[in-house]
């Protein structure tokens, strides 16, 4: 069981002890744009602002940005990663963690789990991927993310460690540098628990560094196949790497055959598997509406420990509810490995799941949402929920995605839901699919209205002047692709506040 936060020794103490002298050059910081990393060699003092650190960590090798037969073979080893960590003093050994792997879904699943754990008092960090809008958004404690001045100092030790083990072991990447900068964020902070998201894969993702108190596995699909293996079997093999010795690992129903690869992984790994919805972890759904929540989805689930009767899902859409099935089930777990976990707890702490790039409307009129899908399913599964969910007349859907993806397969699904499809790119995605491809390869298949705009800019222009006030723009594809609407739309809204605030003046002035 953890300790209480009020009497936990490590967090007590880092309250009275003195500060390490290498953090005092970073006592003060003031933002500047623009700001190049100074070397980190000798002479060193740490990077001054989160821009200077910004940087150096995008100057590493960022596998997500890249496609897939370019990324380095090198990259795909743990070796450099366990040897950071120990130049570290390997802070990921001084928290507990959940672990949580998967095609799809794992985000939801670890922002639902996060906002759990927090609704029952404990002190919670969370690390996700890929980002909105910053890059600290991955890293947050409690629902917050880590501050610039924190995260500069800790990019900072970071990358005097990685320049420490750079000779022998080769330079860090991106993500090895984030990841390394969350464990030791974590372990400073004194968390109570740290529920940290995969990368990619998971058997040779960064993370796998970490012994947790559970192992989860979301739903499992074809993806990233020129690294992970063509086959759901080779995918299941490369997630399951997750699993530990002695600690309980959690799944979902899978497609045939995946479960039972997964238990076939978990008795050589010597790791105790449990499926939701089989004994001795039973779950029912039920879709319902109300006039406090609308339509949304509510679980059942109990094992010997607990029993959670009519859980709201806080997330829209028909397969969050598996999801967050899973997350009871990981906090069952947590339960019998001593953590105090409780139903009313839980319940709170998810009502207030923060839901960034999931559905999340951020404009008003016209009204216009993002979500990160960037596969089939999760296309399927968007087009499905906005049509259970939200209340429109037309849908116009704005779309760009990464070439590795499942293209075809993704404009399918498209097909089903949009009433017209505008085709465009994130800026600066060397990944990004070329926009007059995607709108050639659904012409072939679909009669449905379409155009190319040459950025999501012109996109969303577009879209604004054909939407009716009754219409809805959705803007899917990725992460990317949502986290530069949401910067569009935030530039939109300070300008019109400034023309309002301009107009209020010369009024008073007259």
């Amino acid at each position: 069981m953890p300790p209480a936060k009020k009497t936990n020794p490590r967090r007590d103490a880092k309250k009275t002890a003195k500060p390490r002298r290498r953090h005092s050059m970073l006592r003060v910081i003031k933002k500047t744009e623009g700001a190049e990393a100074p070397a980190v060699g000798p002479g060193f003092k740490g990077f001054r602002t989160a821009e200077e650190a910004n940087s150096y960590l995008y100057a590493r090798t960022n596998v997500e940005a890249m496609r897939p037969r370019k990324v380095p073979t090198q990259v795909w080893k743990l070796d450099r990663m366990i040897a950071l960590m120990e130049a570290l003093e390997n802070p990921h050994q001084s928290f507990k963690s959940v672990h949580v792997a998967g095609s799809k879904g794992k985000g939801s699943v670890c922002e639902m789990t996060s906002a759990a754990l927090v609704g029952c008092g404990l002190t919670t960090g969370l690390y996700t991927s890929p980002h909105i809008n910053d890059v600290r958004e991955r890293i947050r404690i409690n629902g917050q993310m880590v501050d610039e001045q924190t995260y500069a100092g800790l990019i900072s030790d970071v990358a005097v460690a990685a320049e420490s083990i750079k000779r022998r072991m080769g330079q860090a990447t991106f993500f090895e540098v984030m990841t390394a900068a969350a464990f030791l964020h974590f372990a400073r902070e004194a968390v109570d628990i740290a529920v940290i998201e995969v990368g990619l894969g998971g058997r040779l993702d960064s993370t796998n560094v970490i012994t947790p108190e559970v192992a989860a596995i979301t739903a499992l699909q074809l993806e990233h196949t020129q690294i992970l293996g063509d086959t759901l079997d080779k995918i299941a093999r490369e997630k399951a790497g997750i699993m530990k010795p002695g600690i309980p690992a959690i799944t979902i129903p899978q497609a045939k055959g995946v479960v039972d690869v997964l238990k076939e992984c978990a008795s050589a790994a010597g790791a105790a598997l449990s499926v939701v919805g089989q004994q001795p972890i039973e779950y029912s759904s039920r879709f319902e509406t109300s006039a406090q929540l609308g339509p949304h989805m509510r679980i059942s689930l109990s094992t010997p420990r607990l029993q959670f009767e009519h859980v709201a899902v806080p997330l829209k859409g028909e397969h969050q509810a598996m999801n967050c099935g899973l997350v009871l089930a990981i906090l069952d777990r947590l339960k019998e490995r001593g953590f105090p976990i409780s139903e009313r707890g839980v319940s709170a702490g998810l009502a207030k799941t923060a839901n960034p790039g999931r559905l999340e409307q951020i404009y008003s009129q016209p009204r216009i949402i993002v979500d990160g899908a960037h596969n089939p399913e999760s296309i399927h599964a968007l087009m499905k929920t906005m049509g259970a969910h939200l209340r429109y007349d037309s849908l116009i859907v704005i779309f760009g995605c990464a070439t590795d993806k499942d293209i075809p397969g993704m404009l399918a699904r498209l097909g089903t839901g949009a009433d017209k499809i505008i085709f465009t790119r994130a800026e600066g995605n060397a990944r990004a699919a070329d926009p007059r491809d995607l709108h050639r390869r659904f012409v072939e298949h679909s009669g449905k209205m379409s155009q190319v705009a040459s950025s999501l800019k012109d996109a969303i222009n577009i879209a604004a002047k054909a939407a009716q006030r009754d219409d809805l723009i959705c803007i899917t594809g990725s992460f990317y692709l949502a986290g530069e609407a949401k910067r569009l739309m935030e530039q939109r809204r300070a300008r019109d506040t400034t023309v309002q605030v301009v107009g209020t003046k010369k009024t008073a002035a007259k």
